[in-house]
């Protein structure tokens, strides 16, 4: 079949078994071959192909809203509902957006890049269907990794309760981007071995109820004998505990399968779990036999071996590798170092400190509240938690960090990941929030390191830092490459450093975009304007000492962040001008604007937005000529 050709799913109601096995086989190769060359989530993809089509055969979307829990997986959707052709833009600048976009196409009815999220979607869109008195499916897919979140227990609770008709498909591979970890990992396992469970129930109400002498007595007691073969089948049937109707497990290749119990699910009354079971990289096998979570999300790789496709030359170390290394090297000398990482242990490079020290690496699972809360639990008992979270997640976490971590001014050290534009994830995980939303909240120290040296330095200031909460920004992707120096040290808190002079205009800027600043400085002094670049590596506690030197000299200032311009580091050196008296005509700021920023190589995200050292020429060149008309 040609996928290109595919404009909607509506063909798939007049196909055979036969035939979606072949169409099956024909979207696991297309993903493989376009994959390669874009980079994606190819892992948990090639997983789902039976079950999407399944979906799509059996109920009418857009009028049934199917909704993807983290949408990582939407590619088979997106093939099916004709996108096909899209996808060698897959993930790139101005291309096809590797999760559900609803502007996209009309059969994205829910978009999501975090995880736990659906099954509160679909309990908004059943009260919304009920009240307007429409008759349509809604049908969550959510993982097993994802449904440890604690979102998604709310949402089960809820919709037990209130007995919406709805039809949760249970996708479980079990893996989240890592294996899964946790008591509910546990339950799930049970479930796996337990074998069909509902049939049996029903099967055996209808052999009572045609017994002819006494059927009508069993009838009536019907309902209690059954209820109590979940615990004679399966030791503690959670789902059914919660209101649901239990169907599964079942095996998600398996077509025959999986229509008979959609089908069943269709006819049973109030909410439903059909509990599937998938395999992770399904049809190639280095992503089959992926313990790790490494094929979870790939850059290009080479078809016939599996290889990752490698820089030319060798790479400097990543940044998350160079934090928890260092991290790891501190807790040999200090035992009241513990990590706790939600769920990614593989992303936040924390591997080797789990090998070293199991007792002291902690993953709890898709729980960004909760791994807050237990890092403020350690710190309230003198211990040292090492936080690894990604920037984006960290947003999930917001309160416990306000009121479990920096309330009670705790020693928790956040290590946020992927802060900045992190390109091809597009907009749900862009890490450009936190200085916001982090800056304003009381005791905590922010900063953000200019090169690898530097961050293994700030690391070591983190740990032996004992005034209160402090986190350290870095970025996605790989260091500069500068000489590591052997021995540690501590920097002093709120201390900026001057890393180029200059007299004409100064810039303030740290991490990611301090190349930037030097390279225009360089071209501004071709201009003959004198400029001072200042590596303000303490985004809180501002260096008030060397701002106040700078404010008194009266000369034009430009603030740059790879970060929110609302609320954020330039945001803050004006506040500090205001509430020290300095009424200064010449600060300028640059970042991120007031709208969210999609997918796309960073290069040609920051150039969109003009973060670009063309556009710190143009902004310098303008405060110099005004500060001269004035003078």
């Amino acid at each position: 079949m040609d996928l290109l050709s595919i404009k909607d799913p509506s063909f798939l109601k007049r196909m055979s078994t036969k035939e979606l096995q072949a169409l099956s086989q024909e979207i696991r190769q297309f993903l493989i071959e376009k994959l390669s060359v874009t980079g994606g989530h190819i892992g948990p993809n090639l997983g789902v192909v039976e079950l999407t089509i399944a979906l799509h055969k059996c109920f009418n979307s857009p009028t049934d809203k199917i909704i993807w829990d983290v949408g990582h997986q939407s590619y088979v959707h997106k093939i099916l509902t004709g996108r096909a052709s899209e996808f060698d833009s897959l993930r790139q600048y101005k291309g096809l957006c590797g999760f559900p976009k609803r502007m996209e196409s009309e059969h994205d009815v829910w978009e999501t890049g975090h995880s736990s999220t659906s099954l509160s979607a679909a309990m908004g869109m059943a009260i919304a269907r009920d009240l307007k008195g429409e008759k349509n499916y809604v049908i969550p897919v959510i993982g097993d990794g994802a449904l440890t979140g604690g979102m998604a227990l709310e949402a089960l609770n809820h919709i037990g309760h209130e007995k919406k008709d709805m039809i949760v498909i249970l996708n479980d591979n079990e893996m989240s981007i890592a294996p899964n970890v946790g008591a509910l990992h546990n339950i799930l396992m049970q479930l796996r071995t337990a074998g069909k469970y509902q049939w049996v129930k029903d099967e055996l109400e209808v052999l009572l109820k045609k017994v002819p002498a006494v059927g009508g007595k069993l009838a009536a007691t019907a309902e209690r004998i059954k209820d109590s073969l979940k615990y004679l089948f399966v030791s503690g049937m959670f789902f059914e505990e919660l209101g649901f109707t239990y169907l599964g497990p079942i095996d998600g290749h398996d077509f025959d399968s999986l229509f008979e119990n959609l089908n069943y699910a269709k006819k049973t009354e109030g909410p439903t779990i059909l509990h599937v079971m998938t395999k992770k990289g399904k049809g190639f096998s280095p992503a089959e036999s992926d313990k790790k979570g490494t094929w979870h999300g790939t850059g290009p790789y080479k078809m016939d071996t599996g290889d990752f496709v490698k820089p030319a030359k060798k790479q400097p170390p990543a940044w998350s590798s160079l934090v928890s290394e260092t991290v790891r090297r501190l807790a040999r000398t200090d035992n009241r170092i513990v990590a706790i990482t939600p769920a990614m242990p593989v992303g936040s490079k924390l591997e080797g400190f789990a090998s070293e020290f199991p007792d002291r690496m902690y993953d709890v699972g898709i729980a960004e509240q909760h791994a807050a809360t237990v890092a403020a639990g350690l710190a309230a008992v003198n211990m040292k938690p090492f936080l690894a979270i990604y920037s984006t997640f960290l947003q999930r976490a917001y309160d416990q960090v306000v009121h479990d971590i920096c309330r009670q001014n705790l020693n928790v050290f956040i290590g946020i990941d992927r802060a900045g534009l992190v390109g091809a994830d597009g907009e749900t995980h862009q890490g450009v929030f936190d200085i916001a939303f982090l800056r304003h909240v009381p005791n905590i120290v922010l900063m953000m390191p200019k090169d690898e040296n530097e961050g293994q330095h700030m690391v070591y200031t983190a740990l032996n830092y004992n005034e209160g909460p402090i986190a350290m920004r870095f970025p996605r992707g790989n260091g500069l490459g500068v000489p590591l120096d052997k021995d540690l040290k501590s920097i002093p808190i709120g201390t900026w450093e001057v890393l180029k002079e200059g007299y004409d205009a100064a810039i303030l800027t740290f991490g990611t975009t301090i190349p930037m600043a030097l390279d225009a400085a360089m071209k501004l002094e071709k201009q003959g304007i004198s400029v001072r670049v200042i590596n303000a590596r303490f985004i809180k506690p501002l260096d008030g000492k060397m701002l106040s030197s700078l404010l008194n000299e009266n000369i034009p200032i430009l603030t740059i962040e790879e970060a929110v311009l609302q609320g954020g580091f330039g945001s803050s050196v004006l506040e500090y001008a205001q509430s020290e008296g300095y009424y200064h005509p010449y600060i300028d700021r640059m970042g991120i604007p007031d709208r969210f920023i999609e997918h796309g190589d960073v290069s040609c995200l920051l150039k969109e937005i003009g973060l670009t050292s063309e556009e710190v020429v143009k902004r310098i060149s303008i405060m110099a000529r005004k500060k001269q008309q004035r003078a």
